[in-house]
């Protein structure tokens, strides 16, 4: 009996619902797909998309390898035949930078996928039943204890306020969480910032950043840390992430508890994007992903172009620290002079 025989024979198959990519748009997306299929090609548009400039020389691209220069012009017509990236002559130089709307497009595939294809990203979310090792009904009472005891602690705030970020703070951690029997000390800590920040008096706190990439896993880490170390308490760093991962990346870690010091006890851990945080801060700068965060009147905006730590080799991963560093003592420097 042949497949399709045996597929035509079965009679407990219900009515599929799937809707797959129409075939014109699958061949567009295949084709992108096979441009960049190549390492070198990849590598190139990766140092486009992360220059600090907002665009690369023809002559920078082509150290990233050695090849001829006819390779190297080579791909960069494939990634412009892609629509992928744009280009510009000046003078005796070309300079590409990504296309305008293609930046979610490279953002996604290289702050999300690449670090999920390699490894270094969380695993993704399994069904509850993977990941039970506390029940439901453990798990909610939990949750309710927790928003009982936070709005007796804010009595100046609404209890149904305190109950709906509680269980919403809950809800966003358990997207990407491993173990659920972290779940309600983490809500926790997290309820408890959004509750500062919803509290926070502009005029009289100090400075606050917040530091928003895909995973805050990686480069808002490793921003926030620094700002925190080098302002000394001046500036109060926060981060998060518009889709958080179940746990800061490992090469990332080690880097943290170098920029913290001996004898710190660091307990940061992925936080999702929320609105409240972006209306406590000052200044909101973003890495690497893209439009996500909601504009606020009286919020400064930044938007830091720097390599994904979580793709990096050893070196790689210095030289990204470095440059990390280098626009937060720019940005230490316009809040709080007198600390630099």
């Amino acid at each position: 009996m042949t497949d399709t025989t045996a597929l035509a024979d079965r009679t407990d198959c219900a009515p599929s619902t799937a809707h797959p990519i129409d075939p014109e748009a699958a061949s567009t997306v295949a084709g992108a797909l096979k441009a960049l299929s190549d390492p070198l090609r990849l590598r190139m548009l990766s140092a486009i998309a992360t220059d600090s400039r907002g665009e690369s020389c023809v002559c920078d691209l082509a150290d990233l390898a050695s090849v001829s220069q006819p390779t190297i012009s080579h791909h960069l017509k494939v990634l412009k035949d892609t629509g992928l990236v744009d280009s510009e002559r000046r003078g005796t130089w070309v300079w590409y930078r990504i296309a305008p709307t293609r930046r979610r497009a490279v953002s996604a595939l290289l702050d999300t996928f690449a670090p999920a294809a390699i490894g270094g990203a969380a695993p993704d979310v399994q069904p509850d039943g993977a990941l039970r090792d506390l029940s439901l009904d453990d798990l909610d009472s939990s949750v309710s204890r927790l928003a009982s005891d936070l709005a007796d602690r804010h009595p100046d705030l609404s209890r149904d306020l305190v109950t709906a970020l509680v269980r919403e703070s809950y809800t966003g951690l358990a997207r990407s969480a491993k173990l659920t029997r972290h779940l309600i000390p983490l809500t926790e800590r997290f309820a408890q910032q959004r509750l500062s920040d919803l509290q926070r008096d502009r005029s009289s706190a100090a400075p606050q950043v917040l530091f928003v990439c895909v995973q805050n896993a990686g480069r808002s880490q490793i921003a926030a840390a620094l700002l925190n170390a080098l302002s000394g308490g001046a500036v109060v760093a926060r981060s998060a992430g518009s889709m958080p991962s179940a746990e800061v990346h490992p090469n990332v870690q080690r880097l943290l508890a170098d920029i913290d010091g001996e004898g710190t006890t660091r307990d940061e851990y992925p936080k999702p994007l929320t609105d409240d945080a972006v209306r406590a801060a000052d200044v909101v700068v973003t890495m690497g992903c893209g439009d996500v965060c909601p504009i606020v009147p009286g919020v400064r905006y930044e938007d830091w172009a720097v390599g994904d730590p979580a793709v990096a080799s050893p070196d790689g991963l210095t030289a990204i620290r470095n440059d990390i560093e280098a626009h937060v003592r720019d940005l230490l420097a316009a809040l709080n002079p007198d600390n630099t």
